[in-house]
């Protein structure tokens, strides 16, 4: 069987999640299976081109990760099989309904929109005094914040009266620096990391850009916060892909996406490392503490 990769950073520790999952229900590279992977390296504009050349060897399955990588993908079959992780397929268009999903797409929503107000309020809680969150998007992959996330936000915000600062858009991690300075000249005592792949790339810059601004920040997943990160809160990606192996198994068995309703995650988790919240002189609430699946010292 052939399965085509596609997103928009190599995690090799996510691949090697995968290719385990695949080789417990007995596909090994190099036997019955082979893996096509094309990644972007941070640059969304080369998608479209690396879709095309991962169609062109007509693979059993397509995998994709993020939106931007799912809708190159999308674009540039209508036919070949497409498993997605992604945050929110019906408002992204990849699906009409997660009931339903149609066509030759199904997958996995990670179930990032719905999440966001609860990060406002973990932040909240962590650190009290937080009254002024700025919010990093990134616009040059298509995953700035959508209406709902934006309403997701504000209404948690409003509830803990906390000011929501305009959205700080970058398009490289070139602007990072000015984004934080920018965060830090509009008085934000708080931040809250948008939904980016690209972002994974960024992660070393933008956590030491954090800790160098004395900026308490929530992350989306815990790879920010292994890294030095404050917390995340979110999906548990490694059981996602485990579940995109089983979806894949099932399409290389005869399943039609179509028939295959997309699921969301199981488990959200809760990761807080102590290192980064001791440098920011934060005391982390026992209530927060006990709530956490995962404190990092």
């Amino acid at each position: 069987m052939r399965l085509g990769w596609l997103a928009i950073e190599p995690l090799p520790d996510r691949r090697d999640v995968l290719r385990q999952s695949l080789r417990d229900l007995g596909y090994v590279e190099r036997g019955n299976l082979v893996l096509d992977e094309r990644y972007a390296y941070g640059r969304a504009d080369r998608l479209a081109d690396l879709a095309a050349e991962l169609v062109r060897l007509k693979p059993d399955v397509l995998l994709t990760i993020g939106t931007p990588a799912s809708l190159a993908v999308q674009r540039a079959t209508t036919t070949l099989p497409i498993v997605f992780i992604v945050g929110d397929p019906v408002g992204s268009k990849l699906v009409a309904s997660l009931s339903n999903p149609g066509a030759n797409l199904t997958g996995l929503a990670i179930i990032t929109t719905e999440l966001h107000g609860k990060r406002v309020e973990l932040l909240k809680e962590t650190v009290p005094g937080i009254n002024r969150i700025a919010v990093l998007t990134d616009v040059a992959a298509g995953a700035s914040y959508g209406p709902k996330s934006w309403q997701e936000i504000e209404t948690a915000a409003k509830k803990k009266s906390i000011q929501v600062i305009p959205a700080l858009d970058v398009r490289s991690a070139d602007d990072l620096d000015a984004a934080f300075s920018s965060a830090i000249k509009q008085r934000a005592n708080g931040m809250l990391l948008g939904s980016s792949p690209v972002f994974g790339t960024w992660r070393k810059q933008i956590v030491a850009l954090a800790a160098k601004a004395k900026l308490p920040v929530i992350y989306e997943l815990r790879r920010f916060v292994e890294v030095g990160g404050l917390m995340s809160y979110g999906p548990d990606i490694d059981g996602v892909l485990r579940r995109a192996a089983i979806y894949i198994d099932k399409i290389f068995k005869g399943t039609k996406p179509a028939d295959l309703p997309v699921e969301r995650p199981s488990k959200v988790e809760l990761v807080i490392n102590l290192n980064a919240a001791k440098a920011l002189g934060i005391t982390i609430p026992q209530d927060v503490r006990l709530r956490a699946d995962e404190l990092i010292e």
